[in-house]
């Protein structure tokens, strides 16, 4: 998608240095006033034991950076610069005392955390844990669209909705099963799609507001794109009554995954089947719950940062955290998907591709988000 190298030069500095650039809040202002992110010098981050450095070389700006960017005055309002950014693509160029997994000159990609400051600078400490090693098909420009998004469809899909790896709890004939996602062409709904064609044997449906998504979606690997300002329940119960090629129309819809849910809780229920899973990763208003009883529908939710803010430290409780948020879990997620992605089972979803690490294009990328019509992930290249 890019004409830069798939791997990453291995030129590591021979001294880090003490200071870097990179890009913070530093004042409450909208996403049209210039000010909205400042370039600032800060330290170079100090590592704890299971730490990597990582010299960034790429990121991909996510909806949640344009949320954290709203919600950091009452940081700035205590005196702190914050800065922001989860999903980066880079090389390690330095490793932590306790570091088992990576090594200096490891291309590395990961999404990130929120209890830390953020990819957008110069080099970034991150645990070890939630690190994946980068495909080595791709460049980092494309690696880096892929972490955040990945992990989230691959939890919402194999952990919350509990939908089989590699055969699918609805794969075989004796139950065939759809799979509805809900939230055009972004980063997350242009991952699950690509991992449920790739892993499940599920018929997977998705939505679109533009022919530009709806190509988008198709090229992505869904089997039907529905038109995401009509009614979906009318559209999914004319393809359920369709016959094509001789058999019946689509499978029941068991599964549900929606990044755009608010207003839609009639219409999601009317169409899923009964006992079957939604899981939201919005903040949907407004949002009836009572209208999915009656068919005992569950109702799940996902956020790719559970797992790091209660798994615990590396090192606790002997290095595993807490064994249900276990955040070593993201690591080898992140591992899986570059396997794939090497096997040409999933492609990167960079959607648009802008240079330079500094407040004027991250904010234009923020603005871009905010504006609400992107395609495919925005990254950001060194």
């Amino acid at each position: 998608m890019n004409d830069l190298p798939a791997t990453l030069p291995a030129t590591l500095p021979a001294a880090l240095p003490a200071t870097m650039p990179a890009v913070a809040v530093t004042g409450a202002f909208p996403v049209t006033d210039p000010r909205c992110l400042t370039d600032v010098v800060v330290d170079v981050p100090t590592l704890r034991p299971h730490d990597l450095l990582v010299e960034v070389a790429a990121v991909s700006v996510n909806p949640i950076d344009t949320k954290m960017r709203r919600r950091a005055a009452a940081q700035v309002a205590e005196g702190r610069e914050p800065v922001l950014g989860y999903d980066a693509a880079g090389t390690v160029v330095a490793v932590g005392a306790s570091v088992a997994r990576f090594s200096v000159g490891d291309a590395v990609f990961y999404a990130g955390d929120q209890l830390r400051d953020g990819t957008n600078a110069r080099f970034h400490a991150v645990d070890e844990r939630i690190v994946g090693h980068a495909p080595t098909s791709i460049s980092p420009v494309d690696a880096a669209s892929l972490p955040l998004t990945a992990l989230t469809a691959w939890e919402a899909l194999f952990e919350r909705l509990g939908i089989g790896l590699d055969a699918g709890i609805a794969s075989g004939p004796q139950n065939p099963a759809s799979l509805l996602v809900v939230g055009g062409s972004g980063g997350v709904p242009s991952v699950m799609v690509q991992l449920a064609r790739a892993v499940t044997g599920l018929t997977v449906i998705a939505t679109a507001g533009r022919e530009e998504s709806r190509e988008w979606m198709l090229r992505m690997g869904a089997h039907h794109v529905l038109d995401h300002h009509r009614d979906l329940a009318e559209q999914v119960a004319s393809l359920q009554s369709a016959v094509t090629d001789g058999g019946a129309g689509v499978p029941p819809v068991r599964f549900v995954f929606t990044s755009q849910s608010s207003g839609r809780a009639g219409e999601l229920a009317e169409l899923m089947a009964p006992q079957s899973h939604l899981c939201l990763i919005d903040d949907p208003e407004p949002f009836e719950l009572g209208v999915f009883k009656r068919k005992s529908i569950a109702l799940h939710w996902e956020s790719m940062f559970t797992k790091v803010i209660f798994g615990g430290s590396a090192g606790d409780a002997g290095d595993a955290g807490d064994a249900v948020a276990d955040p070593a879990s993201q690591g080898r997620i992140l591992d899986k998907v570059a396997d794939l992605v090497d096997a040409g089972r999933l492609v990167p979803t960079t959607g648009t591709t802008l240079v330079g690490m500094d407040a004027a294009t991250i904010a234009d990328a923020h603005r871009e988000l905010e504006d609400g019509h992107v395609t495919g992930k925005i990254v950001v290249r060194v």
